[in-house]
């Protein structure tokens, strides 16, 4: 799953950024609101972590953006700011969940975890399509009962293709979310097309029920 935290207190942000690593996500940083703005207008999140207060402005006028873009990435204030104020315009205007500073980064991790079980899945830590089970917290794939050694991004990719069950997920999309930044110095779609090919390999072997179809020239679709 791919994070973006928006964060002027370098210290924070860089806490932050490894926490969150640590547990498994792709985390991209923006320091102030011109950084973020740039960054959301180009890449889709899973989660975005954003400071009230940033050197360039007020980090509510980012949420307002996303929601009249019609931009559903989910959304947690993290913020020095604690006025009941502050609070409230932010969930009114579409935040998942706020958080103020200082917080344990174990209660950051949970709240992360639960906006993306929102969002992604329903609410379930484990999510079941015919006879394979995910459980993206534990970042565990299983099938009959009996574990898919996946490497990284053969997991992301597919967890990636379930929360999007269903849908015809365009290539690109599905290589900026599982690379992110660095996709900007990618050629072509190589590194994707291997990924996939070792995944369905994986799931051909332990008989899963679901298969990742491709669409010619657009991308992908998992189908059951």
């Amino acid at each position: 799953m791919k994070i973006l935290i928006i964060e002027d207190e370098i210290d924070m942000l860089e806490n932050m950024k490894q926490s969150l690593e640590k547990e498994g996500f792709l985390v991209e940083t923006a320091p102030n609101k011109q950084s973020a703005f740039s960054k959301i207008g180009i890449y889709n999140y899973d989660c975005i972590l954003l400071d009230i207060g940033l050197p360039d402005g007020n980090g509510l006028d980012i949420l307002k953006e996303l929601k009249n873009n019609g931009i559903n990435d989910g959304v947690i204030i993290v913020s020095a700011k604690d006025s009941l104020d502050d609070k409230l315009k932010g969930l009114n205007l579409g935040a998942d969940d706020y958080l103020p500073k200082p917080f344990h980064m174990a209660e950051l991790n949970a709240r992360v975890k639960a906006v993306l079980r929102r969002k992604n899945f329903e609410g379930n830590k484990n999510i079941e399509i015919g006879n394979l089970i995910a459980n993206p917290e534990e970042r565990t794939v299983m099938v009959n009962n009996i574990k898919i050694d996946l490497n990284r991004k053969e997991l992301d990719i597919l967890l990636y293709l379930i929360a999007n069950k269903n849908r015809l997920v365009n290539k690109t999309a599905l290589a900026e979310h599982v690379w992110g930044d660095h996709i900007d110095q990618a050629d072509n779609f190589e590194f994707i097309y291997s990924q996939i090919k070792n995944l369905r390999k994986k799931l051909t072997i332990h008989k899963s029920d679901i298969e990742i179809k491709s669409v010619y020239g657009i991308g992908y679709r998992l189908d059951i």
